[in-house]
């Protein structure tokens, strides 16, 4: 049996999940924009505490908790150009806030 495709096989599931995830974020990003932050917004704070406690229950290392904030702050960056001004808790706060007390 010939291996040599494996490699090529994990890029290509890589990159369908990755298309998978983009396609997810715009539509809640259409999502939000037809919606009140009253309607999403306790939408989306569940799902972030539900994430956070599954994070929470998982041991992780250093470099790998480095890395997730690295790519939140990414996120807020990018958040922070389009103007996103909500009352809710931003998630990448979030995030970054438990890591910060968890460090």
């Amino acid at each position: 049996m010939n291996d040599s495709n494996a490699p090529e096989h994990l890029d290509a599931k890589h990159e369908r999940n990755r298309q998978q995830r983009i396609e997810g974020i715009k539509r809640w990003v259409e999502y939000i924009k037809s919606e009140p932050p009253e309607t999403w917004g306790p939408q989306q704070n569940a799902v972030v505490n539900h994430q956070l406690d599954a994070a929470r229950s998982v041991q992780t290392s250093a470099s790998h908790q480095q890395h997730i904030k690295d790519v939140a702050s990414e996120i807020r960056a990018v958040s922070e150009e389009s103007g996103d001004n909500s009352e809710y808790a931003h998630p990448v706060d979030i995030l970054l806030r438990v890591n910060a007390e968890e460090s």
